[in-house]
Parts: structure tokens; sequence; C-alpha cells
């Protein structure tokens, strides 16, 4: 059996075959990830913003979000499980979590193929093993259906995810990652932050073949889109926020949305 370790060198062991776990999400791509291991039947507590999948999650409590959460709430319901990511969620809330929580796994995919080992530990750990290898079969075929429509040049882009103040991914991130998997060179901004803040000015908007706009965080739409085309002189696209930002199983529909983007328009 593989070890299953977290994203900070934690090992975890597998529930006994007799017990029921109360699993707390934290991360909205993971509680969608668990549902679709046929373990929604464990989640006791989510963040509002774990939405998918919507028929399974109804009655699943809210704990608040992900970087303010509701401790007094979440120690109610006695949890055996915490999922936690390290971009997501505040080191100092997953501490105070984690005097109360038995286990507590922490995850963090850099890049797309770190699914793999994410469905692995989660499957592994629940005792759902068998479907995590269905997840990671369809992850394996999109992956290398998307990798062979890599462009032979760079296909220079700039993904925004917030304004006001604008806001983008530096190169050192899943979305950035993902980009490149069909040759799409994300803009690095200069900055050590991996979610950098950016002015407009016309070396930057040089040196991008085409701005993508996400659908989220911020909510995008077709508004900013035309607006920002019309004061750049750039062409500017709106995207798919949840199929580019989101790993874990929604990441197999990210690959194939991959697929029908396309550099011009």
């Amino acid at each position: 059996m593989n070890r299953l370790i977290d994203a900070i060198g934690q090992q975890h062991a597998v529930i006994d075959a007799d017990q029921k776990p109360r699993i707390v999400s934290l991360v909205p791509s993971v509680t969608e990830l668990v549902c679709d291991l046929g373990l929604a039947h464990w989640l006791v507590g989510r963040t509002g913003f774990c939405i998918h999948p919507q028929s399974l999650l109804a009655d699943v409590p809210k704990i608040g979000g992900t970087k303010d959460v509701n401790i007094d709430k979440i120690r109610a319901l006695a949890p055996t499980h915490l999922i936690v990511n390290i971009d997501e969620n505040e080191k100092p809330t997953v501490d105070a979590l984690a005097r109360f929580i038995p286990q507590v796994i922490v995850t963090h995919p850099l890049a797309p193929e770190d699914n793999l080992n994410l469905y692995r530990l989660l499957g592994g750990v629940f005792n759902a093993s068998d479907k995590a290898e269905q997840l990671c079969g369809a992850f394996a075929r999109e992956y290398e259906a998307t990798r062979l429509l890599a462009q032979s040049s760079p296909y220079r882009v700039l993904y925004c995810i917030w304004k006001d103040p604008w806001m983008t991914v530096s190169r050192d991130t899943y979305i950035a990652r993902m980009l490149a998997l069909i040759g799409w060179q994300q803009c690095e901004v200069k900055s050590d932050k991996r979610y950098p803040e950016f002015r407009w000015d016309s070396a930057l908007v040089d040196a991008v073949d085409e701005i993508l706009l996400s659908t989220e965080p911020y909510h995008f739409t077709e508004v900013h889109t035309n607006a920002l085309e019309n004061q750049l002189g750039k062409p500017v696209r709106l995207v798919d926020g949840e199929r580019l930002s989101w790993y874990g199983s929604r990441a197999i529909a990210g690959l194939a949305y991959l697929r029908e983007l396309s550099p011009a328009r």
C-alpha cells in the first residue's frame, strides 16, 4: 500500500472499516472531490464557497468562508478529519482547529499532475481507493490528450483574478501550470508574491498576446472583457475560473476545457 503523505509530509492512517468519520472541508474544490469519491455522507461541515455538487451539499452545514471560519461552530460538529489547503486557508486558523481535530489533511497541488496524488491520498484515507483509481484513469487520459495540443511556440497571456487592485498569478501556481500544458506562458509580474498586484502600463500590455479574465475569485463578466479590450487594444477573453483553477475531480473537465481554448478568437 502507498504511504498516505499529505502536502506537509504528514502521514495519515486509513480509517477502520467500521469507522464513520466526520469530515470538515475548508477547500471548495476538495469538497467536490470528496463527494465524487462517494464520501458526501461523511461531510459534516463546509465553507460557503463549497457549492459543488449542490444536490449533495445542500444539507451540509456552512462554517464560514475559506479564511474566516467559525471555530466554535466547527468544534460543535465534532469532526474527526479536517481538509485544508496551504493557499486557501490561514495557518493560525488551521493550527487552532488542529488542537481539537485529530486528523488534519493538508493539500497543496502545484501542477495538474499533482491531482493523481490528491485522489489517492483521500481515496486511501477514506477507503475509497477503487473510486480514486477511476478518477486517476480519467485524469490521465485527459492529461495526455491535452499535452498533445501544446503549441510549439509560447503564447503569452496575462491571467487576471481580481481588480481594484488588479491581481494576477505567478508562474509558480497551479493555474499557470495548467495554461502551460497547451503552451500558454503566463506573463511574469515582478513580485515575490504568488498572487501579485499589478498596474497596467504599455510594457506589460506589449508583453502579452492575450489577456484572460477569470470568472473567479473576482466575478469578471463580458462587460469587463469588452471594456478592457477597448481600453488596451489587445484581445481580452473571459475564461472559466473553476475549470482552470479548481484541482480535484473538476480538473478532469478542466483539461478538456483547455483543449477548447484557442490562441486567437
